[in-house]
């Protein structure tokens, strides 16, 4: 297939289309028509044929989507056909909430250690992963092929973590710290700003409230 730039928001979606196919899948249900979909997901007929033919497009005419051939080739576009390695750094309510979190596992991201500065936490099991303190962190990395690192850490901490983490190896970061990270072009960093998502739903209810008060 010819190399084409595809646009964020096409891949933004591309999460959202693996899970409701993943829905469908657990329904028994075998094939879907765009116009179906659609439905499902509040997005138009249109907009899905037009985000799947950046891909190959994986409809037949008349038949609509295999739904398990759909899913998977999604699957593989987002990488999820392979398992990924990943650790979190930051053991903190947030870092244990996310180590808590077994579904990662099935979208095949391993969670393969916890890392922390504090030593009473050193030892402390979540899900059979130890909290392993920050000395060992470089040395984990090269041995255990880490893919992805998690940051829930300071955002005084996070930019000097980043950078050391810049020199490990690591292919991607996602970062939960509340400050943008901009490292080299080969680490892919995926900044999320929790507060910033929660200010987007009061604009968001402040504007259907402002809507409707006379009605």
């Amino acid at each position: 297939m010819e190399e084409r730039e595809i646009s964020q928001a096409v891949i933004r979606r591309l999460p959202r289309y693996y899970r409701y196919l993943g829905e469908l899948l657990a329904n028994d249900v075998e094939r879907i028509s765009s116009n179906d979909l659609s439905k499902r997901m509040h997005v138009t007929a249109s907009q899905i044929r037009q985000d799947l033919n950046n891909f190959g497009g994986f409809g037949q005419q008349g038949y609509g989507y295999n739904v398990k051939y759909l899913h998977t080739e999604i699957g593989k576009i987002l990488g999820l056909d392979v398992n990924h390695n990943f650790i979190i750094i930051g053991a903190g309510n947030l870092g244990q909430a996310l180590a808590n979190y077994a579904a990662f596992e099935n979208s095949g991201f391993i969670l393969k250690g916890i890392f922390d500065v504090n030593p009473r936490l050193e030892g402390v099991t979540i899900r059979g992963v130890p909290i392993r303190m920050m000395e060992e962190l470089k040395e984990f990395i090269a041995e255990n092929n880490i893919e992805i690192a998690v940051l829930t850490i300071p955002k005084t901490k996070a930019i000097e973590v980043a950078e050391m983490l810049s020199d490990t190896g690591i292919k991607g970061i996602w970062n939960f710290a509340h400050t943008d990270l901009h490292l080299p072009e080969n680490i892919i960093v995926e900044n999320v700003h929790l507060a910033e998502s929660l200010m987007r739903l009061s604009y968001e209810v402040g504007r259907y409230d402002e809507e409707h008060k006379d009605i």
